[in-house]
C-alpha cells in the first residue's frame, strides 16, 4: 500500500507562536523533524509576507505560506512540490491572490466607513509609531505589519454589532474577519478555508495518482475555523483558561497545553496515532 503524504497546515500566534511571548523554541525539534520527512509546514496567518518570511527563516522552513488571513498564496518559485494553478511571479515566489489587491482594500474601506456611517482608521492611516504603540510590536516588527499587499486591518468600531458590520462588507463584496481590538477587511473570494483548498490543490497535482494524501490543521481562534473545517485532522490550541468556546465543542482534538509546547506535543502524536492505523 503507498504511504500516505502529509500535509500541516498551523496558525501562528497563539497556535505556533506563544500568544504573549511569541515564543516558538518547542517546535523547532519537531519542525526539523517534518522538514526530513518532507511532510510540509505551511504557516496560515493574518501576518504579511514580510512578517511571515522573517519568521521562516528563524523556523527553518522553506515550504509555501498563506498571509492575511488567506489573501495571498505564496511558493518559492520552482518549488517541486506544489504546483499552483493561476499562478504569477511575484520576487522569489508563485503568487495566487485571493482578495484582490491593497489599493482596492483602502478605497473598500473608505467605502465601507460611508455605508456604515462611522469613520475607520485602518493601517494605512496609522504610522508606525502608533502600530507600534497599539500593539506592542517593535518598529521593525510594526513596518512589516504595515507592509500590505491584499487586505486591511483597521480598528474594530463601538456601537456596531459583527453582524452588521460583516453584512455591510458583503454589500461592498468583501468579507470582515472581527476580531476585539482589529478586524480585517479581506476580498470576497479570500479566506482561510479557500486559500487551505487552493494549496492542497497545488500540492495533489504534483503527486502520483495513486497517493493519499491526509491533511492536518492547528488553529486557537474563531477566524481559524474555515481552516479547520478544510483539513482532514483539526487539532485546537487552548488559551491559558482552556480553549476558545467556538472551538472547543466540534469534537477536534484539543492540544494538551497553549503553544509553543502544546503544539510540538500535538502534532508528533497526531502524527504518531494517523500512521500507527
Amino acid at each position: 500500500m503507498t504511504s500516505s503524504a502529509w500535509l500541516i497546515f498551523t496558525d501562528l500566534d497563539g497556535t505556533l507562536l506563544n500568544s504573549d511571548t511569541y515564543d516558538y523554541a518547542a517546535t523547532l525539534t519537531v519542525l526539523a523533524k517534518l522538514q526530513a520527512q518532507q511532510r510540509p509546514v505551511i504557516p496560515v496567518t493574518s501576518k504579511t509576507r514580510a512578517e511571515v518570511e522573517t519568521l521562516r527563516t528563524a523556523l527553518n522552513l522553506q515550504d509555501p505560506f498563506i498571509v492575511e488571513n488567506g489573501s495571498g498564496l505564496f511558493v518559492p518559485h520552482q518549488h517541486p512540490r506544489f504546483k499552483l494553478a493561476e499562478a504569477e511571479l511575484m520576487g522569489n515566489y508563485q503568487s495566487l491572490a485571493l482578495g484582490g489587491s491593497y489599493v482596492l482594500a483602502r478605497a473598500t474601506l473608505k467605502a465601507l466607513a460611508q455605508l456604515i456611517g462611522r469613520p475607520l482608521k485602518g493601517f494605512g492611516d496609522l504610522s508606525v509609531t502608533q502600530i507600534e504603540q497599539l500593539t506592542g510590536l517593535s518598529a521593525t516588527e510594526a513596518h512589516q505589519a504595515k507592509s500590505r499587499e491584499f487586505s486591511e486591518p483597521f480598528l474594530t468600531p463601538k456601537n456596531i454589532t459583527a453582524e452588521a458590520l460583516q453584512a455591510a462588507a458583503a454589500e461592498l463584496g468583501f468579507q470582515v474577519v472581527v476580531g476585539d481590538r482589529f478586524s480585517h477587511l479581506i476580498g470576497g473570494e479570500a479566506g482561510k478555508g479557500a486559500a487551505v483548498a487552493q494549496m492542497i490543490s497545488a500540492f495533489r497535482a504534483t503527486l502520483p495518482p495513486d497517493t493519499p494524501l491526509q491533511t492536518l490543521g492547528l488553529g486557537n481562534s474563531p477566524n481559524d475555523l474555515p481552516m479547520l473545517e478544510a483539513v482532514d485532522h483539526a487539532i485546537v490550541l487552548p488559551g491559558k483558561s482552556g480553549p476558545h468556546p467556538q472551538l472547543a465543542d466540534r469534537g477536534w482534538a484539543i492540544a494538551p497545553s497553549p503553544a509553543p509546547e502544546g503544539w510540538a506535543v500535538a502534532v508528533e502524536e497526531a502524527l504518531a496515532a494517523a500512521l500507527s492505523d
